[in-house]
């Protein structure tokens, strides 16, 4: 059997050998005879071969253009995920515990780092954050408030209502001390069974909600922390957050110099920023953020304003200038000196070339009332007097001709206020009032000494106005205190009563006629002379993107709303059809 499938086998290998052997023989001869013998014909048909390769290589040309030409189509340069960022501030980071945040830079790191129960949006208007709601009883005393799902901070603890408990008990704590503490002060705070937090209040309050812009901190990091030293905890220097950014790390530079670098916090209920790193560089000194600036070592910054980016001649940055809610007033100190005289109060008034310091506040607008036109409207507006330098003259000679007047004008060092108190200081010359100017640093010294005093007779400032028109804090006679922001020392009985009336009320209507009366007095009665309102001077490499074009700001930090769109790198993503 085997002997037969052997010789079987064989005949198979050389009967296939043979046939290989004639197909070679074959194909050697077709090869011969179809394409060697004929090259030497190529000669006679070359024109035919050249317009062939011509065509084919005009073809493949023609579908690299189209690829090229077409590309935009289907695929676009934009940014993408990725990148750091790094902002100037000024001001000292003593604590990133934000209950306690200050300074500049203080706070610029507290709405990187943390979110708070309600936020202002792209509007400007007062919306949710934390909070998945918020409603408010008929009489506008009880509010009640409900956490969104899935909150967790940056180190995958849950947010909860045990998180905002503990933060509402420190900050209605004396012992605390936070910077928030009158935001609920007199506010009773319970948690519902339902989960729901209920903040009952001892009167009406119509803008309530923008008093629960604080941030939460996280109990499980706080809670073993002694109320009176809590800002020396280890969370003070570094902190579980919960907002787009969580810290990363600190580096000191000098006493002076310092950069905190944060990163991109997964856990952030909004979504994880397009950024992969965000770095706040602080400087105490303008003249040091100028210096970066123009070195390129920053990506943007805040703290310059117009008269500084006269100074940059750098292509490689852009200028964004937007409103904020916040104006420069010239304040009077009512209860020092002459100037409690009413009439010279309108006649300094009178003599202040509010023309001529539009004109140095390059850019921005005339400011007439303690309160923005666009956040309240009004049937009628009192009428503010105008310019009239020689009426003022006369005025002020017949109110001080037995007396000499030598008044001390306060400004800080921001912005175009030094210059818009020498303008004032030279009409007053011109006056016949003698005067001089004393320029601050902004900052705690200032506010302890100059502030809290009251120490001066004419205040050049800037003051924050608020998403809502509530200006109670800056001329209700209860913060006519070293503490309060009454900056004039202005007391007025029937002023309180419009002041609180228009806060307590929900009805629209009667609202606008106790402003609309509280105005009535405040221009009668010259508390302060409005300038001009703030605008926000944004700088930033011109290869990033900041914040929109459409975001509206309360408050300069109102530019991070969007910060998880901002980015530093770009890409190319193809288009979704």
């Amino acid at each position: 059997m085997k002997h037969t499938l052997k010789k079987r086998g064989q005949k198979i290998v050389k009967k296939f050998s043979r046939a290989s052997l004639k197909a070679g023989a074959e194909s050697k001869e077709h090869i011969k005879e179809n394409f060697i013998q004929r090259i030497s014909h190529i000669r006679n048909i070359r024109l035919l071969v050249f317009e062939w390769v011509l065509m084919i290589f005009a073809l493949i040309m023609l579908a690299v253009a189209q690829s090229v030409w077409f590309g935009d189509s289907y695929a676009t340069n934009t940014f993408v995920d990725g990148g750091s960022y790094i902002e100037a501030t000024i001001g000292r980071v003593n604590s990133l515990n934000p209950l306690f945040a200050t300074t500049n830079s203080e706070k610029v790191l507290s709405r990187l780092m943390f979110a708070t129960l309600v936020e202002n949006d792209y509007s400007g208007n007062p919306g949710l954050g934390l909070a998945d709601s918020l409603k408010v009883s008929e009489d506008g005393k009880v509010w009640t408030l409900k956490l969104r799902d899935g909150l967790f901070w940056s180190d995958g603890e849950p947010i909860s209502n045990e998180d905002v408990m503990f933060t509402i008990n420190l900050l209605q704590n004396p012992a605390a001390n936070s910077i928030y503490d009158a935001n609920l002060e007199n506010v009773k705070v319970q948690e519902r069974s339902t989960g729901e937090i209920v903040f009952t209040l001892p009167s009406q309050y119509s803008d309530f909600i923008s008093a629960l812009n604080f941030p939460v901190v996280p109990k499980h990091e706080l809670e073993d922390a002694p109320i009176k030293n809590i800002i020396e905890d280890d969370f003070s220097t570094s902190p579980v957050t919960s907002g787009a950014f969580k810290f990363n790390a600190t580096q000191t530079m000098d006493e002076n110099e310092r950069i905190v670098f944060l990163s991109a916090n997964d856990k952030y209920f909004r979504g994880r920023p397009m950024l992969d790193s965000f770095a706040v560089h602080t400087f105490t000194m303008k003249e040091d953020i100028m210096n970066a600036i123009k070195a390129g070592s920053v990506t943007a910054t805040a703290e310059l304003s117009g008269p500084d980016v006269k100074d940059l001649s750098s292509t490689n940055f852009l200028t964004k200038d937007s409103s904020v809610n916040a104006g420069v007033y010239a304040f009077f100190n009512m209860s020092r000196g002459e100037l409690s005289n009413v009439d010279l109060r309108r006649a300094i008034r009178q003599g202040i070339d509010v023309e001529k310091i539009l004109s140095i506040a390059n850019g921005t607008q005339a400011l007439k009332y303690p309160l923005l036109e666009s956040q309240i409207q009004l049937e009628k507006y009192p009428e503010v007097p105008g310019y009239d330098f020689e009426a003022a003259k006369s005025k002020i000679a017949e109110l001080t001709k037995d007396k000499e007047l030598n008044l001390n004008i306060v400004t800080v060092n921001s912005g175009y206020l030094p210059e818009v108190a020498g303008t004032i200081s030279e009409s007053l010359n011109a006056l016949g009032v003698k005067n001089n100017v004393s320029t601050f640093a902004e900052n705690q010294e200032f506010l302890t000494n100059i502030i809290s005093k009251r120490n001066y007779d004419i205040l050049i400032y800037n003051i924050e106005l608020g998403s809502d028109p509530d200006p109670l804090a800056y001329y209700h006679s209860s913060q006519a205190t070293a503490s309060g922001l009454n900056l004039s020392n202005y007391r007025s009985t029937l002023v309180d009563d419009l002041l609180i009336g228009a806060r307590e009320t929900m009805d629209r209507q009667l609202r606008e006629k106790k402003y609309e009366s509280f105005l009535n007095y405040w221009v009668n009665d010259v508390p302060a002379v409005g300038l001009y309102r703030l605008n926000l001077t944004y700088i930033y490499n011109k290869n990033v993107r900041a914040f929109g074009n459409d975001v509206r700001l309360v408050t300069a930090l109102d530019r991070f709303v969007d910060v998880t769109d901002w980015a530093s790198v770009k890409g190319t993503k193809n288009k979704t059809p």
